[in-house]
């Protein structure tokens, strides 16, 4: 019997969960041709059809559904093996960091020069995602989010509130509010930004509309119309300036979250320190 390769059990277990060849090399950053080997390699050896190969997808087999829940557990040691190696390891190696893409874009990567200089052995690996990456399954060692996490295998610190305000530029002062425009997320974006903005804003009066922040911050620029952004994005940008509203929209609070079994692996807990100091060293700006 050929010998089971954690790798094909770990492609199974995201095709499983997938259904598409193309999302799950995606999610794993191959072609979609490895992941349809890998899993051909793991019938092979197990001498079982896992997959039904349909038009609308790869659909488990019932010995599919059945291997599925074994190969879960198996992850699920070999995530625990792996956090239980991490924290005994040293200030070298890579540290995967999640966070929302504008806040790693325009707060975090400027300022990570005091870091690097610090912990030269330490690789940081920048995931820019709106969706909470997985903690268990290894998708980042740390992520910051803007909401507090449910699961009692996470520990979370809130670091900050990340305010909100409506900003255009200083012409948009001297007009009366029936002449104002403004910038609004698409209308497919079910966010509480764009709720709460679509309250006090006349459908009427949207120049513009997009799914993209750093796109609605450039159009407040080029004077289109006034945006609703977080306060660190426009902070030390004087050309920006913050518009009065009847009502503030309410702050969101940002967490630091880890996994409880990796959080005082040294490179994990010198990270954690270091973005703790400098979200709360630039708290003026949140």
């Amino acid at each position: 019997m050929n010998s089971l390769q954690w790798d094909d059990v770990r492609y199974f277990l995201t095709l499983s969960r997938e259904g598409s060849l193309s999302a799950s090399a995606r999610l794993l950053e191959v072609e979609h041709s490895t992941v349809a080997r890998r899993v051909g390699n793991l019938e092979k050896t197990l001498k079982v059809k896992l997959f039904d190969r349909l038009a609308r997808g790869w659909v488990l087999t019932r010995e599919g559904v059945e291997l599925s829940r074994q190969a879960e557990s198996l992850e699920m040691e070999m995530l625990s093996l792996w956090r239980t190696a991490l924290a005994n390891t040293t200030l070298s190696g890579t540290v995967r960091l999640s966070a929302p893409p504008i806040l790693m874009s325009d707060f975090l990567v400027p300022r990570l020069s005091s870091f690097q200089e610090k912990y030269r052995e330490i690789e940081l690996e920048l995931i820019g995602e709106s969706r909470g990456a997985d903690l268990s399954r290894r998708e980042a060692d740390i992520a910051l989010r803007m909401s507090e996490p449910k699961s009692p295998q996470l520990v979370a610190r809130l670091l900050c509130n990340v305010n909100y305000k409506l900003y255009g530029v200083p012409a948009w002062l001297e007009r009366p509010e029936s002449e104002r425009s403004f910038i609004g997320l698409d209308l497919r974006s079910g966010c509480w930004q764009k709720i709460w903005l679509e309250k006090y804003v006349s459908p009427r009066s949207y120049a513009l509309r997009t799914n993209d922040i750093r796109a609605m911050y450039h159009a407040a620029l080029s004077g289109i119309g006034m945006a609703l952004l977080p306060r660190f994005m426009v902070a030390e940008d004087s050309r920006l300036v913050s518009i009065p509203m009847p009502k503030s929209p309410p702050p969101c609070p940002l967490y630091l979250v880890m996994h409880s079994d990796v959080r005082r692996a040294p490179r994990i807990r010198a990270t954690a320190d270091f973005l703790i100091d400098l979200v709360q060293s630039h708290a003026h700006n949140f």
